[in-house]
C-alpha cells in the first residue's frame, strides 16, 4: 500500500470499512466457536449445565449468532439498526434453549457504536434496553442461577455506554480545536494581508510624491529650455516639447492613480519626502526617547541616491529603531550604513534582550520593512544579532529597478 500523501508522524490506520469487517469476522468466529463449545462440552464436563441437560444446538441455529456478529460491519453507518439486529439474534438463540453466554458480548460492541453517534440520554436509554434484553436471554436460557460472569456483563454494558460517550466527547473536542485553530490561522492570514495591503498603499503614495516631484522638475526644465532655446536645432526643440508634454500627461495620470490610492482623510503631503539626509534628526529623536544610538557610515555616498532607495532606507532604519525602543529594554543601538558601487547596505542592531527562540519573523513591522525593501528592489533580513539583541539588515540596489 502506498504511503504517499500521509503526513509525517501520522499513524497508519486501516480504512474504517476494512477495520469493521475485520472486527466483525473476528467477533463472529469467536462467539460461534464459543457457543458451539458450550453446546458440545467434552465428556468430562458432563451433559449438564447448572443442573439442566445440555441440548446441542443444530447447525442452522449458529446462523443466528453469525448474523448478529456480521451485522457489526455496518455499526458505523447504521448503529441503531445494528444494535437491534445483534439483540434479536442473540435473544433468539437463547430463547431456543441453547447456551448463549459467548454470544452475549456482541450487543455491547454494537452499543458502543450507538453511544458514539447518539445523544447521551438516548445512549443511556439504549444501554438499559440492551441490559434488559441480555437479562432476558440469561433468565429464559438454560441457566437456573446468576453467575459472576452474568454480573460482569452488566459492567461490560456500562463500559460500552460510558466509553462511547467519552470517545464522542473527545472527538467533538478535537474537532472544535481543529476548527478554532483554522479560524485563528485564517484570521491571522487576513490580518497580515491587510497589513501588507496598507503598507503597499502607503509606499505607493510616498513613491507618488517622489516621482511627482521629479517629473514636475523635468516638466518645468523642459518647458524653460524649449522657451529660451531659440538657437537650438528644430529637432531638439521638438524633443523638449515632447518631454514637457509627456511629463505633464504622466503627472496627470499619477494624480488620477493617487486619488484612488489615498484615503479620504489623508490629504496630499506638502512635506519633503524623508531620506538618509534626515537621519541625524531621526537619531536625535531616538536618543531623546531613551535609546542611545550611534551611526557608522562606510564608503562614499553618491551625490544623490535614487528616491525610492533613499525613502526605503530611511523607513527601514526608522522602523528598526522604533522596534528597539519598544522591545529591546535598556539597551543601545547602532546604525551601520555601507555605500558600495552597486548597493547601499543597512545594518541596525541593538544590545537588548533579543527575540525569544519562538519569535516569529512575520510581525507587522517586519512585513512593512520587507515591503519597503522589495519596492526598492532589495532584500531584508531580521533575527538575533551575533552579539545578542536584535538585528535588521537590508541591501538596496543603486541601479534603477
Amino acid at each position: 500500500m502506498s504511503t504517499q500523501g500521509v503526513a509525517p508522524g501520522s499513524r497508519w490506520r486501516l480504512p474504517p470499512l476494512v477495520a469493521d469487517i475485520v472486527l466483525a469476522v473476528a467477533v463472529t468466529v469467536i462467539t460461534v466457536w464459543g457457543c458451539y463449545s458450550e453446546s458440545n462440552p467434552s465428556f468430562d464436563a458432563g451433559p449438564f449445565y447448572h443442573g439442566n441437560v445440555i441440548v446441542p444446538a443444530p447447525a442452522w441455529a449458529y446462523l443466528l449468532v453469525a448474523a448478529a456478529g456480521m451485522a457489526l460491519i455496518w455499526r458505523r453507518r447504521h448503529p441503531r439498526a445494528v444494535l437491534a439486529a445483534t439483540i434479536v439474534g442473540v435473544l433468539a438463540f437463547a430463547l431456543l434453549g441453547y447456551i448463549s453466554d459467548a454470544a452475549l458480548i456482541i450487543p455491547p460492541i454494537a452499543l458502543y457504536a450507538v453511544a458514539l453517534a447518539a445523544p447521551v440520554l438516548e445512549a443511556v436509554l439504549l444501554g438499559v434496553v440492551t441490559l434488559a434484553a441480555l437479562a432476558v436471554a440469561i433468565v429464559l436460557g438454560p441457566a437456573v442461577a446468576i453467575t459472576s460472569g452474568d454480573i460482569a456483563l452488566t459492567g461490560l454494558v456500562a463500559i460500552a455506554v460510558l466509553g462511547g460517550i467519552a470517545s464522542a466527547n473527545r472527538r467533538r473536542y478535537i474537532e472544535e480545536v481543529r476548527v478554532r485553530t483554522e479560524l485563528i490561522e485564517r484570521t491571522h492570514q487576513e490580518k497580515t494581508q491587510r497589513t501588507v495591503d496598507a503598507e503597499r498603499l502607503r509606499i505607493a503614495r510616498e513613491l507618488h510624491d517622489v516621482v511627482a516631484h521629479t517629473m514636475s522638475t523635468i516638466n518645468v526644465q523642459a518647458g524653460v529650455a524649449a522657451y529660451v532655446g531659440s538657437d537650438l536645432p528644430p529637432n531638439a526643440v521638438s524633443a523638449l516639447r515632447a518631454i514637457k508634454t509627456a511629463s505633464k500627461d504622466g503627472l496627470r495620470e499619477l494624480r488620477a492613480i493617487l486619488s484612488v490610492l489615498r484615503q479620504v482623510d489623508a490629504p496630499d503631503s506638502t512635506q519633503p519626502q524623508p531620506g538618509l539626509a534626515r537621519l541625524d534628526a531621526l537619531v536625535a529623536g531616538v536618543i531623546a526617547a531613551g535609546l542611545p544610538t550611534a551611526v557608522v557610515t562606510t564608503g562614499e555616498p553618491p551625490a544623490a541616491l535614487p528616491p525610492a532607495v533613499d525613502l526605503a532606507a530611511y523607513r527601514i532604519v526608522q522602523e528598526s529603531l522604533t522596534n528597539a525602543i519598544r522591545h529591546a529594554g535598556p539597551a543601545t543601538a547602532t546604525v551601520e550604513i555601507t555605500y558600495g558601487r552597486r548597493e547601499v547596505s543597512l545594518r541596525v542592531t541593538d544590545t537588548g534582550w533579543g527575540p525569544p527562540t519562538s519569535w516569529p519573523t512575520t510581525g507587522h513591522g517586519v512585513i512593512g520593512m520587507r515591503e519597503r525593501a522589495a519596492a526598492a528592489g532589495g532584500q531584508l533580513g531580521v533575527g538575533r544579532a551575533h552579539t545578542g539583541g536584535f538585528e535588521v539588515t537590508a541591501h538596496l540596489p543603486l541601479e534603477s529597478v
